[in-house]
């Protein structure tokens, strides 16, 4: 078996052309080459903005590039045909597709309905700010573009418990649909955290879960997707996603793998989650991402004993998707905490190259933000390859230092010239001894971050003096394998 590597195929700012899906199906060879495993792909369904929607202001599930609505036949990424073709070339040459589902909101309504409403606190949800008033909402969804292919359900208010937009009054607000409550079993943040965006669907409406339960069958019956990411899970009941997970399993008989975005710095709010769900999905490791940030910005001065601590990956990283940063993350977004391109290649080092979490790679890192002149993360390409083929075996950290860190892999018996030291510093560079194993006894290592040119001689004890220098990342490999990354990457 070799380890799994996850790639996050696009960025926010991709140019709305419709060639993602037929770019793809071109690069599949690459990726397999390049050592991706999993490709999670952004959501392929209409949205409000048609083809210049990324795909989360969702509008019509069924629609994957087909009908003529929102302004568009094609999204933003092209058409259903070209999706479709996109998935079967992917699982055609051994790498598993992720798909993305955002089912929390629906937006772009194709009318309008009246409905009693209460005004609620933005930032306390259960806080009522005055009597219930009518307003005008965007709650009605009947598709005519569409005209029923696939489904003829439509949705109106019922399936809403709110929305921010009083049309009637052009006024904003947060506005809480009377006979409903904010959903439960969602993060306490602002109070109660069900709403997002858009017009808000009610978890707790029968009929609403129902639908989304047929769609999920619909989708999976159309697409064979191999596992879901799933979109703003904070802001749904826990046992909404618990329960269509499983129906949806128990239906198809396949072990769909699941990735939750559940944004927050907290490692409790993740854990709770995971119980909530009985650890039926992963979790996109967020506080993580939140050590590689804060580690970017100090300059030298963060304690990087701690650049693990309080993560997904130190206490449940079976069910940990380790990342760098992604779509959400990246310049220009509300949740811009771009890493600092000089710890990149540390931050990836340490997620591609660590015993335990799946590590999903940023399609901005590895290709670059043209838009935004950001330029690839050059040593990316090489460090997915060593995960591939040498990052095995038992696991030593030295994580003694509070700039010098460092870990081993002591490699196996199953994967050729495996075994691999990493050691990373965020200000002076220096060495550490590190126990890699007497089977290396003798052997020499090299560096194949190319800083520091001469080998290094694993003694009798199977110790070695590694070297790193200042603000960077070295990989320490044996002469076979550093011989053959020459020639490949």
């Amino acid at each position: 078996m070799k380890n799994e590597t996850m790639m996050q195929y696009f960025e926010w700012y991709l140019p709305a052309d419709g060639l993602l899906w037929k770019r793809v199906s071109a690069q599949a060879d690459k990726l397999k080459a390049a050592g991706i495993t999993t490709l999670w792909l952004p959501p392929a369904y209409k949205g409000m903005n048609g083809k210049k929607d990324v795909g989360y202001g969702v509008y019509d599930i069924y629609d994957l590039g087909e009908f003529d609505q929102k302004g568009s036949v094609e999204t933003k990424y092209g058409n259903r045909e070209d999706y479709l073709k996109a998935v079967k070339t992917l699982q055609r040459k051994g790498i598993r597709f992720l798909c993305d589902i955002v089912l929390n909101h629906m937006m772009g309504a194709d009318g309008l309905e009246r409905v009693m409403a209460v005004k609620t606190a933005e930032n306390n949800r259960q806080q009522m700010l005055n009597a219930s008033e009518e307003i005008s909402a965007w709650t009605v969804f009947d598709f005519p573009g569409r005209n029923g292919k696939y489904s003829g359900f439509t949705w109106n208010k019922s399936h809403f418990s709110g929305s921010d937009w009083d049309e009637s009054k052009q006024s904003k607000g947060l506005y809480l649909f009377e006979g409903k409550c904010w959903n439960h079993d969602t993060d306490d943040e602002k109070g109660n955290y069900d709403y997002l965006m858009g017009a808000d669907l009610d978890m707790d409406n029968e009929e609403v879960r129902e639908q989304l339960q047929e769609w999920g069958s619909w989708y999976e019956n159309t697409v064979h997707m191999d596992g879901f990411r799933l979109d703003a899970v904070k802001h749904i009941s826990a046992d909404f996603y618990k329960d269509w997970l499983n129906n949806l399993r128990k239906q198809t008989g396949k072990d769909l793998f699941a990735v939750g975005e559940y944004w927050h710095t907290d490692l409790t709010h993740l854990t709770k989650y995971l119980d909530e769900v009985d650890q039926e999905m992963s979790l996109f490791d967020v506080p993580l991402h939140f050590n590689f940030f804060n580690a970017s910005r100090q300059q030298g001065t963060y304690d990087m004993r701690g650049l693990i601590s309080n993560s997904l990956l130190s206490v449940n990283a079976k069910h940990a998707v380790t990342f760098v940063d992604n779509h959400d993350t990246q310049p220009g977004q509300a949740l811009q905490t771009f890493v600092e391109s000089w710890f990149k290649p540390i931050a990836y080092a340490m997620i591609l190259l660590w015993d335990g979490g799946i590590p999903c790679v940023f399609y901005g890192d590895y290709y670059g933000i043209p838009s935004r002149n950001i330029a690839p993360v050059l040593e990316l390409p090489r460090l997915i390859k060593i995960r591939e083929l040498y990052a095995y075996g038992r696991q030593e950290s030295y994580f003694d230092h509070d700039n010098v860190v460092g870990f081993v892999r002591r490699g196996d018996d199953e994967h050729e010239n495996s075994g691999l030291a990493v050691l990373m510093s965020d200000g002076a560079g220096g060495v550490k001894k590190m126990l890699i194993g007497r089977k290396m006894a003798g052997m020499q290592l090299y560096d194949v971050t190319g800083d520091c040119s001469e080998p290094v001689t694993i003694d009798h004890k199977g110790y070695g003096d590694f070297r790193v220098e200042g603000g960077s990342v070295s990989v320490w490999v044996r002469r076979e394998a550093y011989e053959y990354l020459e020639t490949m990457v």
